[in-house]
């Protein structure tokens, strides 16, 4: 962008003139544009200091100055800083709850065997379920998160491929985003610095829409901009919003973490026993070097050791109270290893009543993660018929794909086989519903095949016996 124009569009916004977002970005006026979009990396870096260990308030205390009675400066005395790391146990326990098995996808369309084949290959390749948790478990240390779909061309192959970047605050990404009065994203940019020739950083943003990918490139002076046309049809992320899995939680944790810090100034200070002598048994008390350990008391001399009583029961109590209210109030049993041990053989249906509250965290989270995965096969479908596989694109729009969210235990896969074999030989269920359902089974259509292979097999078999037996002489 050019002096003049810079100056051109300084003088617009001054005088209030109305710029939508598209102009200003077809001017090169990037600054002004993203500033119309929600940035959300203040907040992300905000929650991302109480999420890492090494940031927590705790670790700001300061060493206490030790100063003579004439208040000279005599030395630093070293305080403890004991940060405790609860939001990361939190996010961790609701991350495995959601997608600690990964999505089960089924096909709901028919006719669309080759494009749901595609779909399952592709997902293996571009390792969606290792995605997903990454995503999700940022989401909840920093409150948002984006999966990105890059379509890119192989120079090897010189063929279209697709590969996926999880955007994060910590991995020092910027995400900006654009919403209308229904909450659909209309445009999304993503901010990063690149380090080019002569060891300089610039400061990249790419910005999407449904229609145009805009390449931005701060520059000496203004901005390069190179526009390029979406292949995908839309806007090729998906957006992870959230509250913090340990937002609620907060203040009990830096409570927490702050008593336990002071706990450990007193126990510094106080917890080895000190000997308390009057003056006349002090010139006889053995040397430091010397194994003796008799001391003689004259005049009436006095010795004793002032040791330290344990904390008080209020501090204990204090401490159990709020480690209690950390994790239920956000919804995480206390998983440790006695707690483990207890379970010893229990159904998946007993562990889950058991992890009642991480549940109940789940299924609140289900209601925006189905939005999120029917966004994902969307988008998908998009990519396949529109980038990857063209040829095929009829078949892939007409791809109706249904998700589940497995149970991080597992289900009662005896019961659950006993149930359907009951139904299917009660006749209320055919074959191959039979097959699909079993978890024996992994590849449901080899299996039909198959079956129907030693079925034909069998009739040929029963029909070779017949023509056997009526030949056979009478006697």
């Amino acid at each position: 962008m050019s002096i003049i124009q810079t100056i051109s569009n300084s003088i617009k916004a001054a005088v209030g003139y109305q710029q939508s977002f598209d102009e200003l970005l077809a001017a090169h006026d990037v600054t002004r544009a993203v500033a119309m979009m929600t940035c959300h990396s203040d907040k992300a870096a905000s929650y991302l200091r109480e999420y890492e260990v090494s940031t927590h308030k705790v670790m700001e205390r300061e060493d206490r100055a030790v100063k003579d009675k004439k208040g000279n400066f005599l030395r630093w005395s070293k305080r403890n800083k004991i940060p405790i790391p609860y939001p990361k146990f939190i996010n961790e326990i609701s991350l495995v709850f959601l997608y600690g098995r990964p999505v089960k996808w089924t096909q709901l369309s028919e006719g669309t065997d080759y494009a749901y084949s595609y779909y399952k290959d592709l997902m293996r390749d571009i390792r969606f379920d290792s995605c997903v948790r990454e995503a999700k478990r940022a989401a909840g240390a920093e409150g948002v998160s984006a999966i990105l779909y890059h379509v890119f061309r192989d120079e090897n192959t010189n063929k279209p491929r697709l590969l996926l970047n999880v955007l994060s605050k910590k991995n020092n990404d910027d995400i900006y985003i654009i919403k209308d009065q229904y909450k659909r994203l209309r445009a999304f940019a993503w901010g990063y610095y690149l380090t080019e020739q002569g060891n300089r950083t610039v400061h990249h943003v790419d910005v999407y829409t449904a229609d145009k990918i805009y390449r931005c490139k701060r520059g000496n002076i203004g901005w390069e901009v190179d526009t390029y046309d979406n292949p995908v049809g839309k806007i090729p992320v998906l957006l992870f919003e959230q509250d913090p899995e340990h937002s609620d939680v907060q203040p009990m944790i830096e409570r927490v973490e702050n008593s336990e810090s002071v706990e450990a100034d007193v126990i510094d200070r106080f917890a080895n026993p000190a000997m308390v002598a009057t003056a006349d048994v002090l010139n006889s008390l053995p040397k430091q070097e010397e194994e003796a350990k008799l001391f003689i008391l004259k005049n009436g001399g006095n010795m004793s050791y002032l040791t330290w009583n344990d904390a008080s029961e209020s501090k204990k109590n204090q401490f159990e109270r709020l480690d209690k209210h950390i994790l239920s109030k956000s919804f995480t049993p206390n998983i440790d290893f006695d707690n483990m041990k207890s379970l010893g053989n229990l159904s998946a249906k007993a562990i889950r009543k058991v992890m009642l509250l991480a549940v109940i965290k789940a299924e609140k989270h289900k209601e925006k993660h189905d939005g999120y995965m029917s966004r994902h096969a969307s988008l998908m479908i998009a990519i396949m018929g529109n980038v990857l596989d063209y040829i095929h694109k009829a078949e892939f729009e007409k791809l109706n794909l249904g998700h589940e969210f497995q149970e991080p235990f597992g289900d009662d896969v005896s019961d659950l086989l006993a149930d359907i074999s009951k139904q299917f030989n009660d006749g209320a269920l055919s074959r191959e519903t039979y097959v699909e359902l079993s978890y024996l089974v992994k590849d449901v259509k080899g299996e039909m095949e198959r079956i129907k292979t030693e079925q034909a097999e069998n009739l040929a078999q029963q029909m070779a016996l017949q023509r056997m037996d009526a030949f056979e002489p009478t006697d």
